[in-house]
């Protein structure tokens, strides 16, 4: 079995009503509980939005340093993911499927290694 990362960022969301997103809420939802059902289940959340929340920790000066904030300055972030244990790449390509259509927007793979 192989771990991988569905996720997506923020910026790929999208300008939506609050209908829109009160839609997508059951069917994502739905989707994660299709794949519990599956036995391929890690783990599923989205993150807060508002990057002024993030905090970074790097110990790569040699003592660790907290700060507000994220640690890369970018325009992008991440928005939320779903870690699935499943035998194969086709496996995974479903329920990246499955989960992009219920969301309503594109999501990338990675595996874990």
């Amino acid at each position: 079995m192989t771990q991988y990362a569905i996720f997506f960022n923020q910026q790929w969301v999208g300008d939506h009503t609050e209908e829109w997103f009160r839609e997508r809420g059951p069917l994502a939802r739905a989707a994660v509980e299709e794949i519990k059902a599956a036995g391929a289940y890690v783990f599923a959340g989205g993150l807060v939005e508002e990057i002024d929340e993030a905090f970074s920790a790097d110990a790569t000066s040699g003592e660790v340093l907290i700060t507000d904030g994220p640690y890369a300055e970018t325009k992008e972030f991440l928005g939320g993911l779903t870690i699935v244990d499943v035998p194969d790449r086709a496996t995974a390509e479903h329920w990246a499927a499955k989960i992009a259509v219920a969301c309503g927007w594109p999501q990338e793979v990675r595996v874990i290694k």
